[in-house]
């Protein structure tokens, strides 16, 4: 079983940037691939970024490619994502989620994840 707990959102404005970690729990997370999602209102849970279990691949959506970074410290079970040049159109809920498949490389589908986080809001202005 992994909990996950993200944190770090809040509102910031057009241009600024914006640090969000996720805490898990769970000894095995160090094999597990590693996601971030965000949701909007009215709309679908979409990808945002990925990491394989050991932090060698990351994959991002094109929307924030060049501006989000995503790492992982297995030493201390989290995973962050570092957002800059934020824009209105980032304003979602962002949710942590794992991949519970040993050390499987990291997917785009929200379905290959098996544990997901409370969800942070974060909310940009223009």
């Amino acid at each position: 079983q992994v909990q996950l707990v993200e944190s770090g959102g809040g509102l910031v404005q057009a241009g600024g940037s914006l640090r969000l970690s996720c805490a898990a729990s769970g000894r095995t997370f160090s094999n597990y691939p590693m996601g971030w999602f965000r949701q909007a209102p009215g709309k679908e849970r979409e990808f945002v970024a990925a990491i394989s279990w050991d932090g060698g691949l990351t994959y991002y959506a094109d929307s924030v490619k060049g501006r989000f970074t995503m790492s992982r410290d297995n030493a201390k079970n989290t995973v962050d994502l570092r957002m800059s040049s934020l824009k209105p159109e980032d304003t979602a809920v962002y949710y942590c989620a794992a991949d519970s498949n040993f050390r499987r490389p990291p997917t785009l589908w929200r379905n290959g994840y098996d544990y997901w986080g409370q969800g942070t809001q974060v909310t940009v202005s223009s």
